[in-house]
This record gives C-alpha cells, sequence and structure tokens, in this order.
C-alpha cells in the first residue's frame, strides 16, 4: 500500500496489518516507540474496520460500588479506605438492592458491580446481593467483581479460586468486569499496588472463570511508572490467555488519575498517550474482539476520536461512577443514551446498542429485546 509514514520502522508492521499477520514483540515496542501517531491511527482503523465495519458498541448500564473499604493500600487508588475511616461506606444488602433500582428502569441491561477488598464482607454476603439482584432485576446482567476481589474472597474463605467462582456464578454472576490487572510487571507492582495479587494470579483467576463459561473483560493501566517493555509484555500475556480461553470479550485501556492518589507527583496522561494505547492494544490484540475506549477516564471528547484509532466501543450510560471519580476525575459520572448516539454518529459512525455479550439489543418505547 503506498502510504507515508514518518517513521521508517512502521513499515514492515504495515506490511502485516495488512496481510492480517501476528505482530510480535519487537512490533509492540516500535508502536509504543513511534511518535507517528496518525500512522499508529491508521493501522489500527485497518484492523478495526475489518473487524467492525463503521459499528460502534455501547449499553445502557449502571455501577453499584457496594463498599470502598479495603485491606490493600495500593500507591495507585483514591477510592479504597480503611474501615475505621470516617468517610468509608458500606452498604447493606438492602441498600445495595435500592441503590440498583434508583439508576434502574426497562432500559438498563448490566449491573457492573466491583469495590473494595472488605475485611468482614463473606462470599456468603456477596452471594445473597447476586441473589437478590437477581430476584429483583432478573433480566439484568450481573458483571461483577474483578479478578482480585474474586481471589480474596476465595482466600478469606479458604477455599479455592473455581470453588469461589462457582457459588458465584450460582447465586447470579453473569460475567466479570476484568478491572485490577494494572500492570503484570513483578517490579511495577511491588510500588503501586504490592498488596494485590501478582499478575500470574491474575491471569489464572481470569483462566479459571473463562473454564466455568464465565465470559470477562480485561484491563491495562497505563500512565503511571510502567515503560513501553511492561505494557508490550502485558499485551502480549493478556494474547496469550486469549489464545488458551477465548474468554476475554473486550479490552480496557484505563488511563491512570493521580490527581489523589500518593503518586499524584507523576501527572496525568496526555489525549496522545490516550490514543496511542488505544491503537496499540488494537494492533496487538488480535484474538480480543472489541477495544473499549471508556469515556469516564479519557472524557467523551478523546474517547469520540478513539473510533478513528481502534476502539469499536464507549462503554454505556455509568451513571454513577466513583473509582475514578475519587482520584479527581471532572468528567460527567453519567452520559445519557441520547448522548452516546450523537458522539458516536458525529464521528462517522453506526451506533449497535449491545448487551454485556454484545448481543445487538433492539429498543421499544419501554422494553428491550436481546438478538440472539
Amino acid at each position: 500500500m503506498n502510504v507515508n509514514f514518518e517513521d521508517a520502522r512502521l513499515r514492515p508492521i504495515l506490511d502485516k496489518v495488512v496481510a492480517g499477520e501476528r505482530l510480535a514483540a519487537a512490533d509492540g515496542m516500535a508502536l509504543y516507540g513511534t511518535n507517528d501517531l496518525l500512522a499508529l491511527g491508521y493501522m489500527a482503523n485497518l484492523v478495526r474496520e475489518r473487524l467492525h465495519g463503521a459499528r460502534v458498541y455501547f449499553n445502557v448500564n449502571r455501577h453499584i460500588n457496594p463498599t470502598d473499604v479495603c485491606v490493600a493500600s495500593c500507591r495507585l487508588c483514591a477510592f479504597g479506605k480503611k474501615s475505621k475511616d470516617p468517610q468509608a461506606y458500606t452498604m447493606s444488602l438492602e441498600e445495595v438492592w435500592e441503590r440498583a433500582g434508583q439508576g434502574w428502569s426497562e432500559a438498563v441491561t448490566e449491573f457492573h458491580i466491583v469495590g473494595g477488598l472488605h475485611p468482614e464482607l463473606t462470599l456468603a454476603w456477596y452471594c445473597d446481593m447476586l441473589r437478590g439482584l437477581k430476584q429483583r432485576f432478573p433480566r439484568v446482567h450481573l458483571k461483577a467483581l474483578t479478578m482480585v476481589e474474586v481471589a480474596y474472597l476465595a482466600r478469606r474463605t479458604k477455599i479455592g479460586v473455581h470453588e469461589t467462582l462457582e457459588r458465584l456464578r450460582d447465586a447470579g454472576m453473569d460475567s466479570l468486569p476484568g478491572g485490577g490487572a494494572e500492570i503484570f510487571s513483578e517490579c511495577v507492582r511491588r510500588i503501586i499496588c504490592d498488596h494485590k495479587i501478582d499478575g500470574q494470579e491474575w491471569l489464572d483467576t481470569a483462566r479459571a472463570a473463562h473454564k466455568l463459561g464465565l465470559r470477562s473483560n480485561c484491563t491495562m493501566l497505563y500512565g503511571h511508572i510502567e515503560n513501553d517493555a511492561d505494557r508490550v509484555d502485558h499485551l502480549l500475556r493478556l494474547r496469550e490467555l486469549q489464545d488458551e480461553t477465548g474468554g476475554f470479550v473486550a479490552f480496557i485501556p484505563l488511563a491512570f488519575h493521580p490527581e489523589r492518589t500518593p503518586l499524584r507527583h507523576i501527572g496525568s496522561t496526555t489525549g496522545f498517550a490516550d490514543l496511542k494505547n488505544i491503537a496499540v492494544a488494537r494492533l496487538m490484540l488480535d484474538n480480543i474482539p472489541h477495544i473499549k475506549a471508556y469515556w469516564v477516564m479519557m472524557t467523551p471528547r478523546v474517547a469520540q476520536i478513539a473510533l478513528r484509532f481502534g476502539a469499536d466501543d464507549l462503554d454505556g450510560t455509568v451513571v454513577e461512577e466513583k473509582i475514578y471519580h475519587d482520584a479527581g476525575s471532572r468528567v460527567a459520572q453519567a452520559l445519557r443514551r441520547e448522548e452516546l448516539l450523537d458522539l458516536i454518529r458525529k464521528a462517522g459512525r453506526e451506533p449497535v446498542e449491545r448487551d454485556t455479550l454484545y448481543r445487538p439489543v433492539e429498543r421499544g418505547e419501554t422494553t428491550f429485546t436481546v438478538l440472539v
């Protein structure tokens, strides 16, 4: 193809992209090392349109964070608090169900449920929470608990991860959101999140979930102390697990928000970095179908541009987001369905409302139908 690239290292990568060949670690390093952002976007958009044409996915969802009490003390986090902190909160089961009802309408297809590692909430409590939500909202998909939360509950209950996931699945868990992966590099994790499970444990927990038939997303936190090699390693380890299980539905690059964390001196990511991470992910993760531009983290405007840099999903309406707003995010906590449609259409793309598993949703005046 006759395309002018400023960086000569990208020419052989373009040839691979056009041929549909898998990119290697060295290719990933070259992609992260270039400043030719438009070339990255061009290549990522080739892959994105090959997979999805002009379609951009979104859903009508609701975030629920049952507690911000957390035994970990991660330097990257402004959400978690100690149980004695006067500003900490823990919802009762009734409060969780009530909060879900406050943000619910017939339009909502998903509850996204994550929280802190609470020292007293048991596996039985979470199972009761899920059962109660299923009883009250039987048509809503429960995307609940990160790999970190699942592994923590397994340790506290003194049973295996497999059995923990079985109990959660049987109580109503439909899939997992995929957060908590951060960066798999152990030397980086020792600095930013040494109280969490390590990277291999995160992958092992995801593997166990996938083998039980539970799908999940996967994530990478960027813009802190990691380097290009750490990011490439992270993407390749996700790609390797996806080759094995096929259980990842979407990948979400998460921009680090440092403002109210112990790492506030680092500074926020730039729009340039946000778009680069979207593009590189689309190019390297050839076996994960969807790349999400999470508007809560990168602002709706940058997320809209990302639809031309490899992203095919804008997430959803959200309604109330606490984790990144506690870290200083000034983006709105909710977007109306009409606003998402407008963002997508003004980017020249075709909006497709989906459920959590990317099945199209047909919307009536008061109800929805999932098109299987």
